[in-house]
C-alpha cells in the first residue's frame, strides 16, 4: 500500500530509507517547537497553547505535503514570519495577536487562490531577483537583531539608539556559547546541531543554577487559549493590508525558493527543470498556514532543512509523513519546551540569521541600481524592526532608482504598481 501510494519503487527508495530521512529532517528543524512559543508568547499568547499549535500546524502541513503532493518536504511555522508577527505587528504596530492571526489566515487564503488560479508563477517572475535577495537577507538581519536584544547583547541607548550590553551577564554568555556551539556543529555536519545547541545551553544553565527544570513529559497543554481565536474583522483594517501582503509575499517566495531548492537537491525536477505537482505543493503550504492560524500560530511554510532528509535518501512524501508523526509525538514534551529560556533560543536565532543573510552573496554588487535596493531592503528590516516596512522601502527604492537611471524598461507593471501603493501608504496611512 505504501509503495503504491508514495511510488517508493519508482523513486528507488524504501520504507526504512524514508523513515530515516524523516527523523533526520525532524531533528534539524525541531528547534521550532522551542523557538516559536518563546517568540509568540511575547505577543501575549499562551505559551502552552502555542506549543501545541506549533506541533499540530507542522503535522498538518507535513501530512498534506506528504500524502497529497508526495514530496519529502517538511513544513512548520516559519522563522522570520513569527518574529514579524510578534515584534512587527503586535508590539510594533499595536494590533492584537488575534487580529494578527486573522492576517495570517487571510494571507494563507490569498496564497491558496494564487495557487488555484496559477497566478503564482507570474508574481514570482515579476519580482526582481535583487529584491528577493534583499528581503531574504533583511529577514535574517531582523532575526539577528531580535536574538541580540533577547540575550541582552544589544541594548537601547538614548544617544546612539543601540549600544553593547553587559557581556558578563549569564544571558549574554549562554547565548554566545550556544551560537558558537551551533555554528561549529553545523560546520562539522552534526545532525540536529541547532536543537542540540538549544538543549545543551538549557541543561548547562540548569546545572549552574541559572535555569529551572520543569520536567520532561506530560499530557499536552490545552490549546483552548488560541484555538479559533483569530479576529478576521480586525485583520480587514485598511492599515493591515501591508501586513497581509508581507505575510503573503514572504511566504510565497520562501516556499517557492525552498521547493525548487530542495527538489533540485533530490533530483525531483523534470527534464525541463520544473517541479511537477507544484500547484499541490503550494496549496499544501497555504492550507497549512490557514490551519495554523485557526490553531493559533503564525504562518506555516516549507523548511529548507528538508534537504537534510533528502541527503539521507528521502525521495517521497513518506518522509514528510514521518516528520508529521515526530511532531505529534513532541506534543508530550511540553514541560521540556517550557524549560527552554530565551537566551537558549537566541543563539539558534542568530545562527538562522547567518544562513538567511547569505543571500547577499548572490546580489549583483557591480550594478548600483540593483545593489542599492538590496541594501535598503536588508537594512530597513532590522532598523525599522519591521519586515513589512523593509519590503515597502525595497520596492520604492528599486522603482525610483531604475527610473532616475533611465532604466525604466527594467521595471514591470507589478513592481511599479506595488511601489506606488507603498508610497501612498506612507503618505496617507502612516
Amino acid at each position: 500500500m505504501l509503495d503504491k501510494h508514495f511510488k517508493l519503487t519508482e523513486h528507488n527508495t524504501s520504507v526504512k530509507t524514508e523513515a530515516i530521512a524523516g527523523v533526520t529532517t525532524f531533528l534539524t528543524m525541531a528547534y521550532i517547537i522551542f523557538v516559536n512559543p518563546s517568540i509568540l508568547s511575547e505577543a501575549g499568547m499562551d505559551y502552552g497553547a502555542v506549543f501545541v499549535a506549533t506541533c499540530l500546524a507542522a503535522a498538518v502541513g507535513c501530512l498534506i505535503m506528504g500524502l497529497w503532493a508526495n514530496y519529502p518536504i517538511a513544513q512548520a511555522p516559519g522563522m522570520g514570519l513569527n518574529a514579524f508577527f510578534t515584534y512587527g505587528v503586535v508590539l510594533g504596530m499595536g494590533y492584537t495577536w488575534e487580529a494578527a492571526l486573522g492576517a495570517v489566515f487571510l494571507s494563507g487564503f490569498c496564497f491558496f487562490l494564487l495557487s488555484v488560479f496559477k497566478i503564482r508563477e507570474w508574481i514570482i517572475h515579476s519580482i526582481p531577483l535583487s529584491l528577493r535577495l534583499g528581503i531574504a537577507a533583511g529577514i535574517g538581519l531582523f532575526l539577528a537583531m531580535i536574538a541580540l536584544k533577547n540575550a541582552g547583547i544589544v541594548v537601547s541607548n538614548p544617544a546612539t539608539y543601540v549600544a553593547l550590553g553587559d557581556l558578563s551577564e549569564p544571558a549574554a554568555i549562554y547565548a554566545l556559547l550556544g551560537f558558537f556551539a551551533i555554528t561549529a556543529m553545523a560546520y562539522l555536519r552534526i545532525t540536529g546541531a541547532v536543537m542540540i545547541g538549544i538543549l545543551g545551553v538549557t541543561v548547562l544553565a540548569m546545572i549552574l543554577g541559572h535555569n529551572q527544570y520543569g520536567g520532561l513529559m506530560s499530557m499536552p497543554p490545552s490549546i483552548a487559549p488560541t484555538f479559533m481565536a483569530l479576529d478576521l474583522a480586525g485583520a480587514l483594517d485598511v492599515a493591515m493590508l501591508s501586513v497581509i501582503f508581507a505575510f503573503l509575499f514572504v511566504d510565497l517566495f520562501d516556499t517557492s525558493g525552498t521547493l525548487v531548492g530542495v527538489a533540485h537537491k533530490g533530483g525531483l525536477l523534470d527534464k525541463d527543470g520544473k517541479l511537477p505537482r507544484l500547484g499541490r505543493a503550494m496549496m499544501a503550504d497555504s492550507g497549512a498556514s490557514m490551519a495554523g492560524a485557526v490553531l493559533g500560530t503564525s504562518t506555516t511554510t516549507s523548511y529548507i532543512e528538508s534537504t537534510a532528509g533528502i541527503a539521507s535518501g528521502g525521495r517521497t512524501g513518506l518522509t514528510a509523513v514521518v516528520v508529521a508523526a515526530m511532531f505529534l509525538i513532541s506534543l508530550f514534551f511540553a514541560p521540556l519546551a517550557g524549560s527552554i529560556p530565551a537566551y537558549a533560543t537566541a543563539g539558534a536565532l542568530l545562527y538562522v540569521a547567518v544562513l538567511m543573510a547569505g543571500s547577499l552573496a548572490h546580489a549583483n554588487w557591480d550594478d548600483p541600481t540593483d545593489a542599492a535596493p538590496v541594501l535598503i531592503a536588508a537594512l530597513a528590516m532590522p532598523l525599522t524592526f519591521s519586515i513589512a516596512e523593509g519590503i515597502a522601502l525595497g520596492f520604492i527604492s528599486y522603482a525610483a532608482i531604475k527610473t532616475l537611471s533611465g532604466r525604466f524598461r527594467d521595471l514591470n507593471p507589478a513592481v511599479v504598481v506595488l511601489a506606488i501603493l507603498f508610497v501612498l501608504k506612507f503618505l496617507f496611512l502612516d
